[in-house]
């Protein structure tokens, strides 16, 4: 059932080139063909499901200390640094990982990376559940947030070395909807533990979707392009005929073979700062970089803070509005995914962040006057604001950010490309995290905001000028592209 409603939703791409059009097969050809397609279509979509498992963890060990923070503060009587260094040291973790992560990806393979960041999950998970001091509590979210970041690293460049060109859009999408599930799982559970303050329970229920994602890896394939990368050719070539369905993948195995016989060497560092590469390299890092900058993980950690401070004063209440967020955040995700495929990467992009920027500006205004009001009714119009802050995230930078740096690179440097952009965006993350609630503290929420809306400004521009619409290419073809001469773009 789950399948049928994402094929009716979310095509894959139809008969490969090369085969018998449609209409010259006979009935049983075609019934053997459609049953094919089917099965393929049935396993890509659960590779990538079980994939994006690893988004779930993400977005949830992100999400979850949004609400257990309140107990957690209470618990160990924790100063407005320490707060900030709790949720924080995740992205110490994520950003050491993810730099990491993608160059292990490339030596590795992508699934036993992703087998490696199921245990680091699990084992981050009960530290953090059995913490009985501040520092066992900061280690066990470091080992968390190395999970984090290898998943961050490998989830997106797997599902889109295999899924098909006409549906990488939406299949890598999935990365970014498990991330935002993984968020509101985080609020559900929050809000479910609220009045009972267990914030261990919290924090420790990550170990189910990790123990699933372990299992997971034990069904998934190895990617075509790693196999062909590393001399596996026949292998890769029984993979990429078992993801497509069809016997008639020979053109797709001879553009996976040119791309990976123009890198036969493991790429290096320096590899990054080579022409061809540094376009592609700037677009990732400065993605990475924007999607945080402006502000969107301000919203996931501290939303409990943000609403009460704005006039809801209950902390159940302030999380349960904070569910609401997280709702529309799933919600706006789908509809990305639908979209992304359908309209192109730029222009959600540039709406996404307009819209960003606005609501951003609005929401300052809200906590100026709110400052001087005291009206619960500002509350309510901040949780309104926050929501669609949120959507307009959710169809842009969200998933279009972590869709672009495993489209963008080429296969020899691809792994390391991306950890290193997916590096950038986990050090903005953690400068953001750690200063948001200093920021509010000495300067005010209205101008912390208006400063996420400038930001999100530049945002915009540095997308209109610098990032190319990649819809419907194939990856070798992106690769192509940025090897062409400038005055060929």
């Amino acid at each position: 059932m789950v399948v049928r409603v994402f094929r009716r939703f979310f095509p894959l791409a139809r008969v490969n080139k090369g085969q018998m059009p449609p209409q010259k097969l006979n009935s049983d050809a075609t019934a053997g063909l459609s049953a094919r397609q089917a099965e393929s279509t049935a396993f890509v979509y659960i590779a990538a499901a079980f994939a994006a498992l690893g988004g779930l963890l993400f977005g949830y060990d992100t999400g979850v200390i949004s609400g257990a923070l309140i107990f957690i503060q209470k618990n160990f009587s924790l100063s407005v640094f320490h707060q900030e260094l709790v949720v924080s040291v995740v992205l110490v973790g994520a950003a050491v990982a993810s730099l990491t992560g993608g160059r292990l990806a490339d030596q590795i393979g992508r699934r036993m990376n992703l087998a490696l960041t199921s245990v680091i999950f699990i084992l981050g998970a009960i530290i953090c559940a059995a913490a009985r001091s501040e520092v066992t509590l900061i280690l066990g979210r470091t080992i968390v947030g190395i999970g984090i970041g290898l998943a961050s690293a490998t989830v997106p460049l797997y599902i889109s070395e295999v899924s098909p060109a006409k549906a990488r859009g939406w299949q890598v999408s999935l990365f970014q909807l498990a991330i935002t599930i993984g968020i509101l799982a985080a609020y559900l559970v929050d809000y479910a533990f609220a009045q009972s303050e267990q914030w261990r329970w919290m924090l420790g229920l990550a170990v189910i979707p990790g123990a699933i994602l372990g299992l997971g890896t034990l069904y998934l394939p190895e990617t075509p392009r790693w196999l062909v990368k590393n001399g596996q050719g026949e292998k890769a070539l029984g993979v990429l005929r078992k993801i497509r369905g069809t016997q008639s993948v020979e053109e797709e195995f001879r553009e996976i073979q040119d791309a990976a016989s123009r890198s036969e060497e493991r790429g290096q560092w320096s590899d990054l700062l080579k022409a061809s590469i540094r376009p592609a390299l700037i677009v990732g890092i400065g993605l990475a970089v924007f999607q945080q900058v402006t502000g969107i993980n301000t919203v996931i950690y501290y939303a409990p803070q943000i609403i009460r401070s704005a006039g809801i004063s209950s902390a159940s209440g302030a999380i349960l509005a904070t569910a609401g967020i997280g709702a529309v955040n799933v919600i706006m995700t789908l509809v990305s995914m639908w979209l992304i495929d359908r309209v192109g990467r730029r222009i959600l992009l540039l709406t996404g962040i307009a819209g960003m920027a606005v609501t951003l500006g609005i929401l300052g205004f809200i906590f100026r006057e709110s400052a001087s009001a005291h009206d619960a009714a500002f509350g309510q119009l901040a949780v309104i604001t926050l929501m669609a802050y949120v959507a307009f995230f959710a169809i842009s930078l969200g998933p279009i950010f972590w869709l672009l740096i495993s489209e963008i690179y080429p296969l020899k440097v691809r792994g390391s490309a991306e950890g290193t952009a997916a590096s950038s965006n986990w050090a903005a993350n953690f400068v953001v995290s750690l200063t948001f609630l200093t920021l509010v503290e000495k300067f005010g929420p209205t101008w912390t905001f208006w400063l996420y809306g400038v930001l999100s400004i530049a945002a915009w521009v540095f997308s209109y000028k610098l990032v190319p619409e990649t819809k419907g290419r194939t990856l070798e073809e992106i690769e192509a592209f940025w090897h062409r001469d400038k005055s060929d773009a």
